[in-house]
């Protein structure tokens, strides 16, 4: 055993040496504090810790939101950095060399896309890896009798249009506003599914760099509202959204895995394509595999690992469509496509196989899935349930393709959307493809 001494001089050897770029024992993580804060230094120490076959350790590094990871001791060591100060910053260390792994909690813009364009697509598949999902908790105080709020609501709040809590029936109190500050991909998750170009940002806002500091600040506070990832609700209280005329939902396992919760969004690590050392693509390997997963789950984010699971239908839910899934449960993952495309996006491409992994540990056939189908708002009924209909047997014919043969499915049109009709937010959650397993 090293002494406590020898020990920290190693790991303080480690931090005048950082970084180690295209190494077989080392990595650097640079983005989002949402996964940079817990859950890809759990995701670190699961990996270092199956490949070396030894405990990890961690230590802080010199800056805030830095962690060291080190498996093993001398020349035998794997290493690895987590810098969590938001995406922005993470795309700029994937740009400048800096970093082997860029994690965003938002996708990557087109200027990001097109800055690295020479060097990698950040589209492609071996580029983009959707390592989990995540929701935006909407947070107040625990004793805020407030039940829920549509996204027209939280943007008049947030850009300072809604100022007090008897506005929406609760106490006599200013809001006060607590949001991530403006490198967090968290921000600019809720830029975009809220404030949009319709809103800006109230003056006098508080800004946090940490989930877990803005959380805990909300907890404490009855007048005070915020937003954070799923891992960082802690004590605070979460409120349920709904988009439009679409019903009100809280974020859970069901809703935000099949990314029909409003404010639901995907976790991401880049990577230069083929250009990493073996050491980062063994990682990301990991990352997505089912032991990695568990570390996601064990994270407070949700996992791509596919469930069965009853859902709770709504007043509204059409009986036809209560008739239609009766004898199944329904699969924790929807196939969505790529924008404006019927090709399936990155996401659902890895689906198909969780989905066929799924019907294997449970002993299952294709037969026993249904896939249904839905469209955006259209001109007509007839064209919407030919686009869902479509949509399904897009799905249907990429899972023979891999070998497994389902033959029950059928579209819903526009009916029972989980989003406001029109527009892109829209389009994109509405049109979907669930996956269903006969009971």
């Amino acid at each position: 055993m090293l002494s406590a001494a020898r020990k920290m001089g190693a790991l303080c050897l480690l931090c005048l040496s950082w970084p180690l770029l295209a190494s077989e024992t080392h990595i650097e993580i640079h983005g989002s504090n949402t996964i940079g804060a817990d859950l890809a230094p759990a995701l670190v120490a699961g990996f270092l810790q199956k490949r070396s076959g030894q405990d990890t350790e961690r230590q802080p590094g010199a800056q805030d939101n830095v962690l060291l990871i080190q498996a093993g001791q001398d020349d035998n060591a794997l290493t690895a950095r987590v810098a969590a100060h938001g995406s922005s910053t993470g795309f700029q260390a994937l740009l400048d060399g800096t970093a082997d792994i860029w994690a965003a909690s938002r996708p990557a813009k087109p200027t990001e896309i097109d800055a690295l364009a020479g060097e990698a697509d950040l589209t492609a598949l071996a580029s983009e890896h959707i390592i989990a999902i995540d929701g935006l908790a909407i947070l107040v105080h625990p004793e805020n009798p407030l039940k829920s709020l549509t996204l027209d609501q939280l943007g008049q709040i947030f850009a300072g249009d809604i100022n007090n809590w008897a506005q929406l029936g609760g106490a006599d109190l200013p809001i006060q506003r607590y949001a991530r500050d403006s490198q967090s991909g968290t921000w600019d998750t809720f830029r975009n599914l809220v404030l949009g170009d319709r809103y800006q940002l109230a003056a006098g806002t508080r800004r946090y760099e940490s989930n877990d500091q803005l959380s805990d600040d909300v907890s404490q506070n009855p007048a005070a509202i915020g937003f954070a990832g799923l891992a960082s609700i802690r004590d605070s209280k979460v409120v349920a959204v709904a988009d439009g005329d679409a019903p009100a939902l809280k974020p859970d396992r069901l809703t935000v895995a099949s990314e029909d919760y409003p404010l639901t969004r995907r976790l991401f690590l880049y990577t230069r394509e083929d250009n990493n050392s073996n050491l980062v693509n063994e990682f990301i390997a990991f990352v997505l595999s089912e032991q990695g997963q568990q570390i996601v789950d064990d994270n407070g984010c949700i996992s791509q690992t596919p469930m069965a699971m009853d859902p709770e239908f709504d007043d509204n839910t059409p009986a036809s469509f209560k008739s239609l899934t009766q004898n199944y449960r329904r699969l924790t993952v929807n196939f969505r496509f790529s924008e404006g495309h019927t090709r399936l996006d990155n996401k659902a491409q890895r689906d198909l196989t969780r989905v066929i992994d799924y019907l294997e540990r449970e002993n299952r056939q294709g037969s026993d899935l249904l896939l249904i189908g839905f469209a955006d708002q259209q001109t007509s009924e007839l064209r919407a349930q030919m686009i869902s209909e479509l949509r399904a047997l897009s799905v249907v014919r990429a899972l023979r393709a891999k070998g497994t043969e389902v033959d029950a499915y059928t579209g819903y049109g526009h009916f029972m959307p989980v989003g406001r009709s029109g527009g892109r937010a829209g389009q994109q959650r509405n049109g979907r493809v669930e996956v269903w397993v006969r009971h």
